[in-house]
């Protein structure tokens, strides 16, 4: 054993573990990627923290890299050095309101769900995973999902956070006046100096910065510098947002809530062809959907072969829950099998209004030669809701000799690109041999490619890296982002000075450095990629 971890023991108060079971589980995330630890541990409060960045501070070649959940698809919460999770501690709901909540990293999710829904209120921009991940990768990632259409993207939903940055003190951030950021920058410690160089960074850059913004409704990738400073207001928690804890770690941090609609229905649109897709969510926009999601023939097939686990999901035996879709069985056989599953959700506060919306929606659609069913309550529309938030999962844990390889897995592109853009990423993966499932937010242009690999097979790793680079350049082409949000980690991180440009990318370096001049936190993410240190630890089962 390293004598430093014997010192760590000493004055550390939470867990250190070193054991085999807690160095492989902590090796591996929900990406491709596996990266073994030198040390696991589990803080029980802030001083635990601040002690863990002073002891990193003395020390060179240590690191530290958070981890909430590990449901992370990029490789954000792997290293080689010490992984600081917090789940086991650090998971406390400090308050909850019907406007706001604080939040501890180690919050799963649903322990929150549990606690809003009893307000009848939510925490909106929650992932397809909100019932295994927690706040920290939310947070971290600038998580989005089926409400982002209109609630965007938790960077608008982060009020304040308190965090623990590199002179292992602890800080609040939040927005501040003019006044309030010229209090701050006349301090002479380091709260001050990154005041002041942050600022300077954003104002002398300012148009580039500005015109730097990805030109679409959601995005994970760089450092978010065009919401820090609009000349009027200055906001460093919106920087730390989606930075994947590079910058420090956070403590604890003040959410938005939003109302819960009282009432829903679900349209389910199934597209023959994909030149309809634009067409189908331009008309779809003019009924005011609070969710647009979908997906493809792939998934679709997947949840057929897997009934019985969607059943279980939704407390169904399997044959009611086959008896469900004898509506869709029919228009299948009369209309064909579609390629595209499209979910329209209508929400609001008196039902029988939602039910017209969702009968006037499917009979435009109708005369638009788009095939749809209006559900009729709520719960009979639950089992797509399911198919769709457990894809993933099914795919991981079902599908034998290969396995699910997000590498590819989450780009937008505007809406009115789909059309042209989806037929071409499809060849792509077709021309390398690649079977893709495909599912995301369709009103955001946003998707999830889940490729199906065998990678113990050597050639099919070698695969990773051409594919990788060609499907970047493709999302660029269309003006795009190639990580609406799940974040750059080790997948791409090395991708992001092609999404931005080499002047940003400095400007990236140097709000690194100006946080983090020693590289402590999680080393390798975001800025100073490297691509032969991902492609080497690709996971091989």
């Amino acid at each position: 054993m390293d004598d430093w971890i014997n010192e760590l023991k000493k004055v550390f108060k939470g867990e250190v573990l070193i054991d085999e079971e807690s160095l492989n589980t902590y090796s591996r995330d929900a990406s491709i990627f596996e990266v073994r630890p030198k040390v696991v541990v589990c803080p029980k409060n802030a001083e635990d923290i601040q002690y863990l960045v002073n002891f990193v501070n003395k020390r060179k070649g240590l690191s530290l890299t958070a981890r909430a959940a590990g449901t992370d698809m990029t490789g954000g919460p792997l290293t080689e050095s010490i992984v600081v999770s917090f789940t086991q501690h650090i998971n406390h709901i400090l308050e909850v309101s019907t406007k706001h909540a604080v939040v501890e990293p180690g919050v799963y999710y649903r322990d929150l769900e549990k606690i809003t829904d009893k307000k009848n209120v939510m925490y909106p921009s929650y992932p397809a995973s909100k019932s295994i991940c927690a706040m920290g990768g939310i947070i971290a990632n600038n998580s989005g999902g089926e409400k982002s259409l209109v609630f965007g993207q938790t960077v608008d939903h982060v009020n304040k956070l308190r965090v623990v940055l590199a002179d292992g003190k602890i800080y609040e951030l939040k927005k501040l006046s003019r006044d309030q950021l010229n209090a701050k920058m006349r301090k002479r410690d380091f709260e001050g100096e990154i005041y002041r160089r942050i600022y300077a960074l954003c104002e002398k850059n300012y148009d580039l910065i500005q015109a730097a913004r990805p030109k679409v409704t959601k995005n994970s990738s760089g450092y978010f510098l065009w919401r820090v400073w609009d000349r009027k207001t200055f906001d460093l928690s919106k920087l730390f947002v989606g930075s994947q804890g590079t910058l420090g770690m956070w403590l604890n941090a003040d959410v938005d809530l939003v109302p819960k609609r009282k009432h829903s229905r679900l349209v389910v649109v199934s597209l023959k062809n994909l030149n309809q897709i634009s067409e189908l969510i331009s008309t779809v926009k003019k009924y005011k959907p609070e969710s647009l999601e979908s997906f493809d023939k792939h998934t679709l097939i997947l949840g057929l072969r897997f009934f019985p686990e969607i059943a279980k999901k939704i407390n169904k035996n399997v044959f009611s829950f086959f008896w469900g879709f004898r509506k869709e069985a029919l228009k299948a056989l009369i209309h064909g099998f579609p390629i595209f599953i499209v979910l329209v959700e209508l929400t609001g506060d008196k039902e029988k209004e939602i039910q017209n919306r969702a009968d006037s929606l499917s009979k435009e659609l109708r005369k638009e030669g788009i095939q749809s069913i209006s559900m009729q309550s709520e719960s009979e529309g639950e089992k797509y809701w399911v198919m769709r938030r457990e894809s993933f999962n099914l795919l991981r844990q079902k599908v034998k000799n290969k396995m699910a390889a997000p590498f590819i897995d989450d780009f937008s592109v505007k809406p009115e690109y789909l059309s042209e853009f989806l037929p071409k990423l499809y060849k792509l993966l077709e021309d390398h041999g690649i079977t893709p499932t495909l599912a995301g937010h369709v009103g955001d242009g946003n998707f999830h490619i889940i490729p199906l690999m065998d990678l113990k097979d050597k050639n099919e790793r070698k695969k990773i890296p051409i594919v990788l680079a060609k499907f970047t350049k493709l999302v660029h082409q269309y003006k795009g982002t190639m990580t609406a949000e799940h974040n750059d980690g080790l997948v791409r991180t090395s991708f992001v000075e092609e999404q931005f440009g080499k002047e940003m990318m400095k400007i990236f370096e140097q709000v690194k450095d100006v946080f983090d001049e020693k590289g402590i936190f999680n080393p390798g993410k975001k800025v100073r990629g490297d691509l032969s240190f991902a492609v080497s630890h690709i996971k091989k089962t």
